[in-house]
């Protein structure tokens, strides 16, 4: 076999990826597994957004290949939609940059301004991606924790307390995710002028504001943000189109540009019917977010009866997907604690230490599985 890049000497396959496939064969093998693991939406997108992408394909150019840039009606779109939800103005010529889901732009914009041995801030939990992205392209991942004492915020004194010599980009999330902790705009403010004293391109990773959420909250809420960060979003689980690929990254003509240079580099345009799906997703009423969040307020209250059953502690109060909960004291190990649930129950959780060292000792449940499948989890205990 020929040797691969030493670069994948630094990462390992997505745990979900390997995860599920031995979820898939338990499947094979006659178990009937329960899968609230993973956060991938099973409620179907709006009728309106299926209308638009099949009457498109047979529009003239919709087979044909697509601007980097995606059309300008979709970039009018997310700009109106930043406008009438956040209060953020947006340039659609040339500060917006829609992308195949916001997971590729983390790969983009590590690549756009990441040089070999450049430093990383990268919250602890967080998304494994960030850190993934960092290593593939060279760069260093500097943790700094998260916990729920602060209610999974920064801490600003152990920021400017730690060495951030070479220290390129920082990365955030709020609504956070595996938290779900909603952040706030004083914490953005804080966050901003940091990014400003040290030199650091802020990057908010923001695909969760509308779930279970009333306070949609953007860093460029913040007076001069543009100077300093980037934000990137998603119709995934707004809009139930995870697997359309449909996202978007935000912030100065200048930042853009640089991204884009990655960007263009590496595909060849989004689908022309997917983009027109997005339009039509982006332009929903409030009807659409209200209906989605009374099915996921429901779904999240039975989660609350199945962690009470495991003995799990959680805040009642965070936006997202999932319930993110504390397993109670004596179970020192969340994943073998996981896995034996898999292994007796057949219901698959996420261990907490997926997201790092400072998940250790909780698990996260996710709410996209209908009601009858959680009852039948409850069931199992």
């Amino acid at each position: 076999m020929i040797a691969a890049a030493q670069r994948l000497e630094e990462v390992k396959e997505y745990y979900f990826s390997a995860k599920l496939r031995e979820v898939r064969q338990m499947v094979a093998d006659g178990k009937k597994v329960i899968n609230m693991g993973i956060g991938s939406p099973d409620l179907p997108p709006s009728q309106t957004v299926l209308e638009a992408i099949s009457s498109s394909f047979t529009d003239a150019k919709a087979h044909e290949y697509q601007s980097y840039q995606g059309l300008p009606e979709l970039r009018e779109a997310i700009a109106g939609f930043y406008s009438n939800h956040f209060g953020v103005s947006l340039n659609p010529a040339n500060e917006i940059l829609p992308l195949m889901g916001s997971k590729e732009g983390i790969m983009h914009i590590s690549m756009a301004f990441l040089n070999e041995g450049d430093k990383v801030l990268i919250p602890n939990p967080g998304y494994p991606t960030y850190t993934s992205a960092t290593k593939l392209v060279g760069g260093v991942p500097v943790f700094y924790n998260l916990s729920d004492t602060n209610n999974w915020e920064p801490d600003f004194e152990a920021l400017e307390a730690s060495d951030l010599s070479g220290v390129k980009i920082m990365w955030v999330n709020y609504p956070h995710m595996p938290t779900g902790a909603k952040g706030n705009k004083a914490m953005f403010e804080k966050l901003i002028a940091f990014a400003k004293k040290h030199d650091i391109l802020l990057v908010n990773d923001n695909p969760y504001s509308f779930v279970l959420n009333t306070e949609q909250l953007s860093v460029f809420q913040v007076e001069g943000a543009k100077d300093v960060a980037l934000e990137l979003n998603s119709l995934s689980k707004t809009f139930n189109m995870a697997g359309w690929r449909v996202g978007m990254v935000s912030g100065s003509a200048a930042h853009i540009d640089a991204v884009l240079k990655v960007k263009s580099n590496m595909d060849s345009g989004m689908f022309y019917g997917i983009q027109k799906g997005a339009i039509a997703a982006l332009n929903s009423s409030d009807e659409w977010f209200t209906n989605l969040n009374e099915i996921y307020a429901r779904r999240r209250n039975l989660i609350f009866k199945l962690a009470d059953l495991l003995g799990c502690t959680y805040d009642a109060n965070t936006a997202g997907l999932f319930v993110w909960a504390k397993l109670p004291g004596g179970i020192a190990n969340a994943e073998a604690y996981v896995d034996s649930i898999l292994y007796d129950k057949h219901i698959f959780l996420t261990p907490g230490t997926v997201f790092g060292s400072a998940g250790e000792g909780y698990v996260r449940f996710s709410l996209c599985a209908p009601e009858e499948v959680i009852e039948e989890a409850i069931k199992r205990f």
